[in-house]
């Protein structure tokens, strides 16, 4: 696979999409939505798993106005340091940001067939968020802490949509994923999956505070097979 960077334009200035493009040269675009670390080493990792798969992946610096190219150890100092930058990050010029990146990995001449959405922790609130506003082909929504409290949004998502949540979570309790199940119950295109041993961000590989292997399987199983009927990219990997 091929990789570069895009500049995304906004109004007040410009920030970074890291891009991944597959062997074939073209397939559907997916933005890959950041948790709190930044664009680092699993968000990478993830891209070239899903551009393995067939995607056009684009993972936007979401944090570029606080701290450019963030992209912070797995470590104590880096959660202190991250859960610094993502208490001052404006969740909903984030949300702008996500959909001025979506717009243009959409307009690459090497995405054809749609785009998509997938995020984690905070780019899972992100994502569904932005599935409000834009009308991407699926979106895939990793344990967003934002989710519970804003299920008003549901009525104005139009797209296919997976919910993905631990079950042991202390950011977002048990009774609140509970709260998320019920009001997406019986919504066409939308569906809500727990994995009930594991706690928040139990799909990443590259934090052992946080991560669960078995539930990391399960989870990425659901969000590739769902994206494989919602988003199809006819490769296989």
């Amino acid at each position: 696979m091929r990789s570069r960077r895009e500049t995304i334009t906004v109004a007040d200035g410009g920030f970074d999409m890291h891009l991944w493009v597959p062997d074939q040269g073209s397939g559907p675009g997916l933005l890959v939505l950041q948790e709190i670390f930044g664009v680092g080493p699993y968000i990478r990792k993830v891209a070239e798993d899903l551009a393995g798969r067939g995607y056009v992946v684009g993972a936007p610096d979401l944090f570029w106005r606080l701290q450019p190219n963030w992209a912070a150890d797995h470590d104590d100092e880096g959660l202190t340091r991250s859960l610094d930058l993502a208490a001052r990050f404006d969740f909903e010029t984030g949300v702008a940001d996500s959909a001025a990146a979506l717009d243009t990995l959409s307009r690459l001449p090497e995405v054809s067939g749609g785009t998509g959405v997938l995020g984690f922790c905070l780019g899972g609130s992100l994502a569904y968020a932005l599935a409000a506003q834009a009308d991407p082909a699926a979106v895939v929504s990793f344990y967003g802490s934002a989710v519970p409290d804003s299920l008003g949004l549901m009525d104005q998502i139009a797209a296919p949509i997976q919910f993905q949540f631990g079950g042991q979570d202390p950011y977002i309790p048990r009774d609140q994923v509970t709260r998320v199940q019920e009001a997406a119950a019986g919504r066409d295109g939308m569906e809500v999956h727990v994995q009930e041993a594991a706690g928040h961000a139990f799909h990443n590989f590259e934090a052992p505070r946080f991560h669960h292997p078995a539930a990391e399987e399960a989870g990425w199983r659901l969000a590739v097979e769902f994206l494989s009927r919602h988003l199809p990219a006819g490769v296989r990997s």
